[in-house]
């Protein structure tokens, strides 16, 4: 059986490579074959055609067991693959609008930012501003915590109110 190269971090030691004198054993078929020398549980996996991994190197004595090491690694991958399949990376979504909006056109804004923070979502409303309409910044305020309050149940801010050149915006993610 060739030794394996171990260049991942994350593979564990595997036959000639497991470097303490006593280990746990456990059996390809799951069942505990006691504390023994290494030597003796190497002896046993080639017996079997098969690999000594070890399996927990944080246990006194470390745990090995007895397996095919290829077929394990694959486990591992896959599995790692299926975890990364249900992790939602929370992207931002904005919301634009200006502070003299109707209330209707408001409505569906405040739905669309729903939308987004129930799919795990932060959402950035921003309110634009033309030309003179900059000295109404404060009612641009008002209209950011009134959408802030119409959404309090499923968002927190995460950045309060502040005007950035000819816009005004706020950021919002979703409660926990």
């Amino acid at each position: 059986m060739p030794i394996e190269k171990r260049n991942n971090r994350n593979l564990p030691q595997v036959n000639n490579n497991i470097r303490v004198p006593k280990i746990r054993a456990i059996d390809a078929d799951g069942s505990q074959l006691g504390i023994m020398d290494t030597e003796e549980a190497l002896q046993m996996a080639r017996e079997k055609e098969l690999d000594l991994v070890m399996v927990s190197d944080k246990a006194d004595p470390p745990v090995c067991r007895i397996m095919d090491h290829g077929k394990y690694v694959f486990e591992q991958k896959k599995k790692a693959q299926e975890a990364k399949k249900k992790q939602h990376n929370a992207e931002v979504k904005e919301v634009k609008m200006r502070y003299k909006i109707e209330e209707h056109d408001y409505n569906v804004r405040l739905s669309h930012a729903k939308r987004f923070l129930e799919s795990g979502d932060k959402v950035k409303a921003t309110i634009m501003f033309r030309g003179r309409e900059i000295q109404h910044s404060n009612l641009a305020e008002a209209l950011l915590m009134r959408m802030k309050e119409d959404l309090k149940d499923l968002a927190e801010v995460q950045q309060a109110p502040k005007r950035e050149g000819r816009s005004m915006m706020m950021l919002l993610s979703p409660k926990k």
